[in-house]
This record gives C-alpha cells, structure tokens and sequence, in this order.
C-alpha cells in the first residue's frame, strides 16, 4: 500500500468526506490508466463498479490521454455514458443521439462492436494541419533526446503525440524534462500522465474536455452545477482537475506525483488504481442508498 503524506486541507482521507457530498453527486470523471485500471488492464472489481454506478443513474465518463483508437473498444463495451480522448480533443458516446450538437465533424466510429458517435473538439483541416506539424516535432524529439520512443498506440492517435516514459520503455527524471521542454519550445501544450508525456495544438485540456462532453451528452453547463460531480485520479496530469473540482479524489498512487503537484486532490482512497476506484464507487453508492 502506498503511503501519502497528508496537507492541510489535502489529501484526506477518502472516509472523511462528507456523506451529503457524495449522496448528491450526478456524475464521476475518472482518469484511465493507474486509477481506472490496474497493470494495464480493467480488473473485475472496477469494471463492475463502473455497472453499479450507472445503474444507480449516475454519468461516467472517463477521461484520457490515451488515443481515440485505442478507446473505440472500451467505449462500446464498457458501462460508460462516453469516453473522452486524447486529452479533451476527441470523444466517444454510443449511438444514442448527441445533444446541442456543434458543427464539428460527427462521424460514426468505423470496426467497433457496437455503433459509436465520434465528434472532435477541432475541424478537420484544422486537425490535418496540425497533425503533419505534431509528427515533425515527435520525429525530433525521438532524434535529440537519448531513450525518448513514441508510445506504442501512437498508430491511433489523431490530435496529439505521446513519448513513452514508464509503460514500456523507463525515462529518468531529465529526460521526461527534455521531452517536456521540446513540445513547449515548439509551441505544444505537454503534460505527463503515469505512463506517458503527450503533446498537442489547441486550447483543449481534460477540464475543458468534461466541460465540453457535459454540454454535448447532457446539454448541460458543468460550472454550473460542479459541486454535483466528482473527478478521480492519479498524477500530475490530473492536477487541473484536482484543482477545479470541489470534490477531487486521488487513487493511493498519486504518492508517486505529490512533490510534482501544484494542485493536489482533496481525498485519497487507501487502494491504488482499480481497488481505489471501486473505494469510490462504494463509498458513492452507500451514501445514495442512505441518502
């Protein structure tokens, strides 16, 4: 079990929230990888807490840095309302009609098992355009930083780049740096996620993601109701949404990503990854059972 540091007004435990809190709570954002999931995979306990949450009438949505590609599976076979990828850029839902949908492209997601909506937050020449610039700045990264690979979904990445720093291939500390200053010096958003560092043109984030799937899903206005929904995970690019979110829960691992984070959760769970989200998830639906 990993041990986290408590802070003042941080970091507490996940018992000492308050139970109205949780019982009033419409929705869940959660991170995927090392809170979601656990080595790489989806445990039983998780994937049936995600079922015990929407039936029970609750909106889960994950939210990643891992490619739209890579999420079509997991979108249709999972019991989520959508998944949103690639850092807030791209979602997800299943074939049940959008609501106050924009003019960016729609299109049905193709070699899925069930019929998905895929809609983007940029056009697609926008996209195309920015795509050609992104693959020049990771062919440099991949050439003037010892080590730094492209991750291994790259192939289903549409609107940003990834560098691998722990999935398969272990950066140290200065070379995530590097990795990090490169995109920044070329202009990119970077963040580092536990697996990955990702970069990508545009003012898009996980925040505005939720923001976003909130008024395309449920036509409605996050900000205006967030102390009804709840944001769980693990590391350094959660941190927005640590901050933004009244109610923010760490999985116990983010204690490898404390002394990197500005902007810590407010509660942590004692299990790590898929054993910390369903702490959640059990927590949540005892409240609203006694509610």
């Amino acid at each position: 079990m990993t041990e986290v540091t408590a802070h003042p007004g941080f970091l507490r435990p996940l018992g000492a929230l308050p139970t109205a809190a949780l019982a009033g709570l419409r929705g869940l954002f959660t991170d995927i990888d090392d809170t979601l999931t656990t080595d790489g995979a989806i445990t039983a306990d998780a994937l049936e807490a995600l079922g015990r949450l929407r039936a029970a009438g609750l909106a889960v949505i994950p939210i990643t840095g891992r490619p739209v590609g890579w999420s079509e599976p997991f979108a249709a076979r999972w019991p989520v309302d959508a998944i949103v990828a690639e850092n807030g850029a791209v979602a997800l839902l299943r074939s049940s009609p959008l609501q106050n949908s924009s003019q960016n492209s729609q299109t049905p997601a193709s070699n899925s098992p069930e019929s998905l909506q895929k809609i983007y937050q940029q056009d697609a020449p926008t996209r195309a355009a920015q795509y050609a610039r992104m693959q020049a700045v990771l062919a440099r990264i991949e050439a003037e930083v010892p080590g730094a690979r492209r991750a291994q979904d790259s192939a289903g990445r549409e609107t940003d780049i990834a560098i691998d720093h722990s999935e398969f291939t272990q950066l140290p500390p200065e070379a995530i740096a590097r990795v990090v200053a490169h995109m920044r010096a070329a202009g990119m958003t970077a963040t580092v996620s536990s697996i990955h560092i990702n970069g990508w043109y545009g003012a898009h984030n996980k925040l505005e993601g939720a923001r976003w799937i909130t008024r395309q899903r449920y036509g409605r206005d996050l900000d205006a109701e967030l102390t009804h929904w709840a944001y769980i995970g693990d590391s350094t690019n959660d941190q927005l949404m640590f901050q933004h979110f009244p109610l923010s829960v760490g999985v116990a691992n983010v204690a490898r990503f404390v002394p990197q984070l500005a902007h810590l959760p407010r509660y942590v769970t004692q299990g790590e990854r898929g054993a910390g989200f369903t702490e959640l998830a059990d927590a949540l639906l005892r409240a609203r059972a006694g509610a």
